[in-house]
């Protein structure tokens, strides 16, 4: 894959539009369950209107089944397209988008179904093992080159840290704190990887661009995990919460960056983090009270809430257009 800045070449072919449903659809459904969730503590801990929780909840229902459900027909229809993409040194690592997006629909469910929760939870939890399993082998055995990397490898790797926000409901700390770890551990090599390839290579293609703000996701999350299986919010939290909102502070500061981009569905990437560091701030305030963290969520929140409305606009807009799930 070129690491220009050229325009992405794309061709439409309207009967075959299913083979090129991308497994990065479901990038939109973790931005989407952020959200929900963001709304659904303001509605617990702040009291803002449960309406607009309800409505995220069941709109991102129905768009993860039919996203699901679309996905899984082109497995039936098109096995070889998935296989591309299982095998391609970029794509295979939005797979673990499926895994993540079950584990934030239990995270979801723990307060509107417990035992869907369970179920989506199990499920997101062996997915989420097996797609690090085989991204690390994938990694591992073949020779990948330094272009082919950018943040969005987090998602497959740390996204491990988020087993334990709905796992406490169901299992103890020895199984949580074995995702726990793995994710930590490869944070710190996998930020340590993609500061060389940034700061070092050429820029990466304008498509990846909005991936810079997964940068924030992996300390936020690992915040609420930590506050999950620990219950307190002590010096390591604080750290992991402070990495979370210098991150944001730094993708801010570089909005000139994203000033300008042509739409990609990679734009979905400027969603979830945002939406995690919200939620991150928002369980530093229920845990002390700081009225900081309490106008620091209320904020995020709205950041969070515009930047979710902005991208889901322009990818209704890019489907009329039928510029969505084509050939590159």
């Amino acid at each position: 894959m070129s690491d220009q800045h050229t325009p992405e070449n794309v061709i439409s072919i309207p009967g075959n539009r299913l083979k090129y449903f991308p497994v990065m659809m479901f990038a939109v459904i973790m931005g989407l369950s952020g959200l929900s969730i963001a709304w659904l503590k303001a509605a617990d801990w702040f009291g803002a209107s449960p309406l607009v929780a309800q409505f995220l909840v069941w709109s991102d229902t129905a768009i993860f089944a039919g996203i699901l459900v679309t996905y899984l027909l082109k497995w039936i229809l098109y096995p070889k397209e998935v296989a591309h993409e299982f095998g391609h040194p970029v794509r295979i690592n939005f797979f673990a988008a499926l895994s993540i997006s079950l584990l934030l629909m239990a995270t979801i469910y723990l307060e509107v179904y417990r035992p869907a929760a369970f179920w989506l939870w199990s499920s997101g939890a062996t997915l989420q093992l097996f797609f690090t399993l085989n991204t690390l082998r994938y990694w591992i055995g073949n020779n990948l080159e330094i272009q082919h990397s950018n943040p969005a490898w987090f998602i497959p790797i740390v996204g491990n840290v988020i087993v334990p926000v709905a796992g406490t409901a169901f299992v103890g700390n020895d199984l949580l704190i074995f995702y726990f770890s793995i994710g930590i551990f490869f944070w710190i090599v996998m930020t340590a990887i993609l500061f060389n390839r940034i700061i070092f290579h050429h820029q990466m293609a304008a498509k990846f661009t909005p991936t810079l703000f997964i940068f924030i996701a992996p300390p936020a999350v690992a915040m609420i995990a930590y506050f999950r299986m620990n219950g307190h919010f002590d010096f390591f939290a604080t750290m992991l919460l402070d990495l979370g909102l210098f991150f944001t502070l730094l993708v801010l500061f570089m909005y000139r960056s994203f000033l300008g981009l042509k739409y990609f569905i990679s734009w979905w990437a400027f969603t979830f983090p945002l939406t995690a560091v919200t939620i991150a701030t928002m369980v530093a305030w229920h845990a002390t009270k700081h009225i900081m963290y309490y106008w620091l969520s209320w904020g995020l929140l709205a950041l969070a809430s515009i930047v979710v409305l902005t991208v889901a606009w322009q990818t209704l807009r890019y489907m009329f257009k039928k510029e969505i799930c084509v050939m590159e």
